[in-house]
Order: structure tokens, then sequence, then C-alpha cells
């Protein structure tokens, strides 16, 4: 049997801070490998956001990128005198962050030259728990090229090796208070906001009704457990739109994307339930079955994740009553799995397998070690390799989009 590094991962909120990150480094398994999903939907969704040249989309979408452009176009621009601050909440380490940051600083820097202002400074703030690696996010950060700062001079992109914005780096967790008061004009979370601060604690007690035996997601869990995962979920979203109302400047906005669910039941967590709840499950009890590890240290074992309906996601800006709801809607993002050879198996195995350990690996590691890990991850993908024709086109993820400016 192999080591036990902690045998209860996340039911601690400072333990889980200290803890979860995505998988840093450039390795194969590495975030900064598997986010080619969150990069394409983020750069699809921005570029039609922001592009002036004509789009070809469906009503539904014409009419939910109209709203977002209006509540965007909406803030309210301060002087150029003071920089212009955006904060990433939950950066992570891929490019993705640092493309989208490219993009709302040009969007805002085309603002100001159509009010013909010139435009400001602008400062950017990259936030992440403390164990986010944030060496290798600062390693992909193309040096500052100048500019900027109204007399005249153009923030842009100056070319594709220099940025148009000051960087810091901000760890901390965005449940507490993270910026001075009103000190920032725009906030961007995606990703980010379904991952809890905590396993609640019923779920991982065996007296309790919540103990979720057996498992280690909430995917098709019983009533008690679901209820602990939501409350959990409601008090986390509480905590952050309490700490950002107070952060945020007057006349800016918030624009928060995280997983979400199209069905009622929380016990379907969509595509959430496929990516934690099915052959990562199973790999998991094919360990228990070997003899590699105990029941008990797969049910001590729970992804701190909850994937919310477009209603509970109301429900709690409605009663911390800081922000106005601009707009809310469920987006579908297509799958995770991006490969080059549908037909491969392997390579659909093998893209799943990275995926889940990109998001899930470090807790992974902490839990039972590097070796057992290793173990967990090769079933996975050899478990998705019977199944990888289904399983490219039944994960899906759908994404809660929120963009919100305070009452």
């Amino acid at each position: 049997m192999g080591p036990v590094v902690d045998n209860c991962v996340g039911c601690d909120e400072m333990k889980l801070e200290r803890l979860l990150s995505m998988k840093g480094g450039r390795g194969e398994a590495s975030y900064l490998n598997n986010s080619q999903a969150q990069v394409s939907f983020f750069l699809f969704l921005f570029f039609k956001l922001f592009s002036r040249r004509p789009v070809f989309l469906g009503e539904h979408a014409k009419s939910t990128l109209h709203l977002l452009r209006e509540t965007l176009d909406g803030m309210r621009l301060s002087s150029p005198e003071f920089p212009f601050v955006v904060a990433d909440l939950g950066c992570s380490c891929g490019s993705n962050t640092l493309n989208t940051m490219e993009v709302i600083i040009n969007h805002v820097t085309k603002r100001y030259e159509d009010a013909h202002l010139d435009p400001p400074e602008f400062s950017a703030f990259f936030s992440d728990l403390p164990s986010n690696d944030f060496n290798t996010l600062f390693h992909l950060l193309p040096p500052y090229g100048g500019g900027g700062g109204g007399m005249g001079k153009r923030v842009g992109v100056l070319s594709d090796s220099h940025r148009s914005y000051f960087a810091a780096g901000v760890p901390g967790s965005f449940h507490r208070r993270l910026f001075p008061a009103k000190s920032v004009d725009f906030f961007y979370s995606a990703f980010s906001l379904h991952w809890l601060s905590q396993i609640p604690d019923v779920v991982l007690d065996e007296r309790s009704t919540a103990y979720n035996k057996g498992r280690i997601f909430i995917h098709g869990a019983n009533e008690s457990t679901v209820y602990a995962y939501r409350k959990q979920f409601q008090s986390d979203l509480g905590r952050f739109l309490s700490s950002r109302s107070k952060e945020l400047k007057c006349g800016g906005s918030m624009f928060l994307v995280c997983l979400g669910r199209t069905s009622s039941d929380p016990t379907d967590q969509g595509g959430a339930g496929l990516l934690f709840g099915t052959h990562f499950q199973d790999a998991w009890e094919d360990l228990v079955h070997e003899g590699l590890i105990t029941s008990e240290q797969r049910d001590n074992f729970n992804i701190p994740v909850y994937a919310p309906s477009l209603e509970e996601f109301k429900e709690v800006v409605e009663a911390d009553g800081s922000f106005i709801i601009n707009k809310l809607q469920v987006i579908r993002g297509g799958s995770p799995l991006v490969v080059n050879h549908p037909d491969d198996a392997a390579e659909i195995g093998g893209a799943l397998a990275n995926t889940c350990r990109s998001v899930t690996g470090v807790l992974v590691d902490a839990h039972i070690g590097n070796r057992l890990s290793d173990e967990i991850f090769s079933r996975v993908a050899s478990r998705a390799m019977s199944q990888a024709k289904d399983l490219l086109e039944q994960l899906q993820f759908f994404h809660v989009v929120a963009i919100l400016s305070l009452a």
C-alpha cells in the first residue's frame, strides 16, 4: 500500500488554500498544456464582443453578445490621470489569462479614444491561491513596452513581444479581501468560482447522512451530500461578492464565468460530473479493489467543485444585494478535450487523463502520493479509451456567465 500524505484533503479551508492549484510547469499534464478549451472559448467570446467586424451567429447568441457589449461599454471611464485597474481572479498559470488581459485592455483603450480622451496607464493584477505556479505564468509575460498615461501616448498592442500594461501577482483566496477599497475598475474571473473553499465537514463525517461513501464527487450522490455542497457554494459565492463590492470602483464592472449546469437536479453536475464522476471515479475504485488504497482513503477524498444552475447563482447574488445583474446566462462551452485525431482512442484517453490531472493532480498527489497518483491517472486513460467516441460526444461543459455592476 502506498503512503498516505493526507487523509482529508480539502476538509479545511486553509489547508485547501495551501494546496489547491492547477498543475504547474510545462509538462504533458500541466495546465499550461491542457487549457486549450478555455483559451478557445474565451478568445472566441471576446473576439465577438470587441470586434467591429460583422459576425454570423444565431439570434440567441446575437442577443447575448449584444447585452455583453452594452454592459461592458456602459462602464464609466475614470480620469485618464489615474491607472485603469483590471484584476483576473483565479488566473492560474496558462497563456489564456494573458491573452484575455490584452483583449480587455485593448477594448478599454478604444473606448477612451472614441471618447477623444488620452488612454490612461493600465495596471493588471493576476491573482490566485499562493500555491499557484506564478513563476510559469510570469515567464510567459512579455516585457513592458511603454506607452499610456495621457499626454497623447497610445496604449494598445505594441508588438507580439511586448505588453501594454504593468503587471503584478496577488496571492490569496478570492473568498476574502484582496485589494484596497474602491481600487479596481474591472474584475474578471473565469473557470474558478465553481471551486469551493473547502469540502463541507459533514461530507467527510462517517456519522453524517451527508457522508459521501464510495464516491469522490457529488455527481449522483444522495440528497444530503448535495445539499451540503450547495450550501458551501452559496456561502463561498456570498463571501466573494461581499469582498468585491468593497474593492470595485463606482462605475466598474465584473465579468464572471464558472462551470454551470442546465439541469435543475443538483446531483446531475453535467460536464463536471462526467469529468470527475465516471472514469476518474472508477479509477479510484480500481485501486481500492487492488488493495493499493483503502476505501477510507478514497472516501476521504472529494473534489471541491460545484456547478450551479442559473437560478442558484442568481439567488446568491440577489441575497447579497451588493450588485445589479446586467446579464446572466448559461452558455455552452464545448468539450474540454482537444485532440488532433478524433478517431484515436489512445489520444482521447490520454487527453481525458491529462485534463483531469491538470486540475486535480495537485490534490491527488497530496492525498495518496505521486506513485499512486500515477496509477490513478493511468487507469483513467485506459478506461476512457474503451468509450472514446462516446466521451467526445457527451463530455460538454456549460458555463454560467454573469456580468454585474454595483447596486
